[in-house]
């Protein structure tokens, strides 16, 4: 067989990719990591004539760090039912220096086989080589979770990075038809057939109903936040049992609303900031020089629909080191 891409350089290249791959896969950038350095762990630990033998590096290390990610996502499940309140996606903070393009063009997205490698190597920080676009916001990522791990792999390497199914059978160990109707059973559950693409001028309408919540929470007008979040509105808040938070999800905004202008008057000298969060207009919580939360919004029609609340400092690091 061919030695195509068994220089060293070609696969640390493939670090990017697996990243990407990973973290969609886990929803934490911490396991993602964790599951591509055992994969380069494996590959290094190969006798260079097995190395040389394999055709295609990358498709390799592809096919492993899914598997470890299967894995994960299994004993992720009994993990989860023991955490302390809700279980959110660590969130992404954005527009880092370095950061990638908000693309999945490129060497992102196609076959798992037969891709140079143009990343950075190993000691590159994972966070900066995210590309953050519509399949890690966190309403995305949240949908992700109510899979079983096969349909979440099936479905995360085919309609996000358009794998062939014939490619996903070696990563979970099941037939291409198998695959094609795991990923199926995905896309009902997402009610979507690939991530979702947000209409043109999106972006700038989440921004500025995201900066009226900001406005009314440091005003104190319940009237106008009670306004600005739908009167079914949810959120969702994760402390981990670490950070004091609510356990179970508010539902109303009516509710919801008085319970962030009650955070707002326990908590003086706390400083909402407009931030990038997976990619998506978010606010983030400083006290005394720190971050201490991360607020994901879901918008419709110029109202808050959902909110997720990121308390936990052990999903927290990347924005204290950010900060």
């Amino acid at each position: 067989m061919g030695t195509a891409g068994t220089s060293t350089d070609e696969t640390a290249g493939e670090r990017r990719r697996l990243i990407n791959v990973a973290y969609r896969l886990l929803g934490s950038l911490a396991e993602a990591e964790d599951a591509v350095q055992e994969a380069y762990a494996r590959w290094y630990a190969l006798p260079r004539s097995r190395q040389e033998e394999i055709v295609s590096p990358g498709a390799w290390l592809t096919t492993v760090t899914g598997r470890i990610c299967l894995d994960v996502l299994g004993s992720a499940r009994a993990r989860r039912e023991r955490y302390v309140g809700a279980w959110l996606p660590e969130p992404l903070p954005g527009s880092r220096p370095g950061s990638l393009p908000e693309s999945l063009s490129g060497p992102l997205s196609g076959s798992l086989s037969g891709r140079a490698g143009r990343d950075h190597g190993p000691g590159t920080d994972p966070a900066d080589q995210m590309v953050l676009d519509e399949s890690v916001a966190m309403a995305f990522l949240v949908v992700l979770e109510s899979m079983t791990p096969a349909e979440r792999v099936a479905f995360v390497l085919h309609d996000v990075f358009r794998y062939p199914f014939a490619e996903i059978a070696g990563v979970l160990g099941r037939t291409p038809a198998a695959c094609k109707q795991l990923a199926a059973s995905a896309r009902r559950r997402v009610g979507v057939a690939r991530a979702p693409v947000p209409a043109a001028g999106q972006a700038d309408m989440v921004r500025d109903t995201v900066r009226r919540v900001k406005k009314a929470w440091e005003t104190m007008d319940i009237a106008a936040l009670v306004g600005i979040l739908d009167p079914a509105a949810v959120m969702t808040a994760d402390g981990g049992g670490v950070a004091g938070t609510v356990l179970r999800p508010i539902e109303g905004g009516t509710r919801i609303a008085q319970y962030m202008l009650a955070i707002a008057r326990m908590a003086p000298g706390l400083e909402l900031l407009e931030r990038s969060v997976n990619g998506a207009p978010g606010l983030v919580a400083e006290h005394a020089g720190g971050v201490v939360t991360v607020a994901s919004f879901e918008v419709a029609d110029g109202r808050v629909t959902r909110i997720w609340v990121v308390r936990n400092p052990e999903k927290l690091r990347l924005w204290t080191r950010d900060g």
